[in-house]
């Protein structure tokens, strides 16, 4: 089985920053790809960033230039440095870990973005 907690969500103000990680446990054996999603109310949950194993990032158009995705793989641990947020980035903010043929999801971290 393998766990996955989020923290470092909050509320920040626009052209703020925050830092989001993301610690994986338990079988972290063999974690791929990991990466961010996020689901605004009454939208649909959208990919913001993925990162390979190997470090390889991928980023959604509308987050480039914005947000950083990096991961320690010794720490099983993958990050989301958000800066210049917009209030249209308000969100829950999910990670996910792939191992083998699953994808594994954290509990979700609220940020909200508003002065």
């Amino acid at each position: 089985q393998v766990q996955l907690v989020e923290s470092g969500g909050g509320l920040v103000q626009p052209g703020g920053s925050l830092r989001l990680s993301c610690a994986v446990s338990g079988s972290t054996f063999r974690i791929n790809a990991m990466g961010w999603f996020r689901q605004a109310p009454g939208k649909q949950r959208e990919l913001v960033a993925v990162i390979t194993r190997a470090g390889s990032p991928s980023y959604a158009d509308f987050v480039k230039g914005r947000f950083t995705i990096s991961r320690d793989n010794a720490e099983n641990t993958v990050y989301l440095q958000m800066n210049s947020l917009k209030p249209e980035d308000t969100a829950v903010y999910y990670c996910y870990a792939e191992r083998y043929d699953s994808r594994y999801w954290g509990q979700g971290t609220q940020v909200t973005v508003s002065s």
